[in-house]
């Protein structure tokens, strides 16, 4: 099993490294251009988009709940343990790598969710299902390319992401009760009392929650996401004010070390391709701007214009890595070498070293819920991707539905009990696939994500408010959207202009 787990992990980096990490940063600067810049030129606007999002869903889910979704699966553990191990193998130049891949992952993010809402349909609830295997069947008219995705989807994110995240819950809280597997209890396959607690404490957090479907879901992360991504900001924003003298020499360590070698720790970390690849894959992966999963909760928004919720998931980019990575990667340069060089120090307890070294050892207990709560937010938000898929896969049956949720809450619970290895080693695999199939439909549909943000704009310009979206006859599109889903009286569209 060990040699097993050891090979996919050796595949799983050369395709990362030599194809994912260059064709998403490919696709995302192709998709910079046709834009104008989008994601610089709209920043504003995503931030207004934002603040204006959580009413007018119409008794369906709400764009702002859509957003919070998307932002808890983005906002997980690779932000702690993810930006700890670019650190430690890349050096603080690694850092600015992510900001990069942030800003073109932007762009990828946008057309994502506008295509999802562009091609998505009505569910039998009244509800919508979209994202890359809509889009892929519906726009590009590849029904087995759609079919491949959804299915690799389901397994993914139904079975392997959330088994990995309940054991990232499982190993930080068994670590901070003190409870390993060193004392087992008699009867229970050598498990510890701390394992069974916890996972016992996933399998009724997550049933309570993914049996109440999407919706539920959505109820949950409107309010969790933020207030876990505020909690974190703030325990780092205390940290960078009581060391504000080292701030500014953190932000030129990761400049400077950007383009020249500087190891984060003796001889471990640094040098120019190491940042590069190292803050590439953490930018690329945390925020997940191209993996095809976010677009799948962008589509069940209801919403008058597909652009605008192009904006708010591009905005979540922004937020997971130029904020919240950033957050991350200061507090552990600013901690210094005695912390990096510390007993225990690895990518899964640098981030907690750092924070309980500037703020005192009490905070080794509330890190440690800080990261449960992220990880079951990814959990949840990795069930709304895998119902979406399996809604496509079998056009929308409700005992396929209820099967995804007892999928899912059973491999959250045995994956806080079993040892992963070779799961979380085919992750990367898998989502190297999602990822490179969701790409090839962006940029075969982008003239589709292109046509929907001029008529957004034309529409702006002409000082409409809140623009609608004109599904046929569009002058801007390529062709008519198939389905009449956007034909709703909710958001009657007036007929563009053909103005620029």
């Amino acid at each position: 099993m060990d040699a097993l787990a050891a090979s996919l992990q050796t595949a799983a980096d050369w395709i990362t490294v030599h194809i994912t990490m260059w064709v998403l940063i490919a696709t995302g600067l192709f998709l910079t251009v046709i834009t104008r810049g989008v994601q610089v030129r709209h920043l504003p606007d995503m931030v207004r988009q934002v603040g204006g999002s959580r009413s007018g869903a119409e008794g369906g889910i709400s764009s702002f709940q859509v957003f919070a979704i998307s932002l808890a699966a983005r906002v997980g553990v690779g932000n702690v343990f993810g930006v700890a191990a670019a650190l430690l193998m890349g050096g603080p130049g690694a850092v600015f790598w992510m900001w990069v891949v942030a800003g073109v992952g932007m762009a990828t993010a946008f057309f994502e969710a506008t295509l999802a809402q562009v091609f998505k349909v009505r569910a039998s609830d009244g509800s919508f299902r979209g994202g890359p295997a809509f889009y892929m069947a519906r726009g590009v008219g590849n029904r087995t390319l759609a079919a491949v995705f959804a299915a690799i989807t389901v397994v993914t994110c139904g079975f392997v992401i959330t088994s990995v995240q309940s054991n990232a819950i499982a190993g930080t809280l068994v670590a901070a009760l003190g409870g390993g597997s060193e004392s087992p209890l008699p009867g229970f396959g050598g498990l510890s009392a701390a394992q069974l607690v916890v996972a016992g404490l996933v399998l009724v957090l997550t049933a309570v929650v993914v049996f109440g479907g999407i919706r539920a879901v959505a109820r949950v992360t409107e309010w969790m996401a933020p207030v876990m991504a505020l909690v974190y900001i703030v325990l780092i924003l205390i940290i960078c004010l009581v060391n504000l003298d080292e701030f500014l020499r953190v932000i030129g360590r990761i400049l400077s070390s950007a383009f020249a070698p500087e190891p984060l720790v003796g001889g471990l970390g640094g040098g120019v391709l190491a940042a590069v690849i190292n803050g590439t894959k953490r930018g690329l992966f945390s925020n997940e701007a191209g993996q095809g999963t976010a677009p799948n909760a962008a589509a069940t928004a209801t919403v008058s214009h597909p652009v605008q919720q192009g904006f708010i998931q591009s905005l979540g980019v922004f937020i997971d890595t130029i904020v919240v990575c950033t957050a991350t990667a200061f507090v552990i340069l600013i901690a210094g070498p005695q912390t990096w060089t510390a007993e225990g120090a690895g990518p899964a307890t640098l981030t907690t070293l750092a924070i309980s070294h500037e703020l005192g050892g009490w905070t080794v207990l509330p890190m440690a819920v800080l990261i449960f709560v992220l990880a079951y937010s990814s959990i949840i938000a990795a069930y709304v991707y895998s119902d979406v898929n399996m809604s496509y896969l079998t056009g929308g049956k409700r005992w396929a539905s209820w099967a995804v949720r007892v999928v899912c809450v059973a491999s959250a619970t045995a994956g806080a009990v079993l040892a992963l290895d070779v799961v979380w080693n085919a992750v990367d695999i898998a989502m190297a696939v999602m990822t490179l199939t969701n790409l090839i439909a962006l940029l075969w549909l982008s003239r589709w994500g292109v046509g929907a943000l001029r008529d957004y704009e034309n529409q702006r310009a002409r000082g409409v408010v809140e623009p609608v979206f004109h599904a046929h006859g569009n002058p801007y599109l390529p062709g008519d959207v198939p389905g009449d889903v956007w034909a709703s009286a909710a958001f009657p569209s007036p007929v563009p202009t053909t103005e620029d």
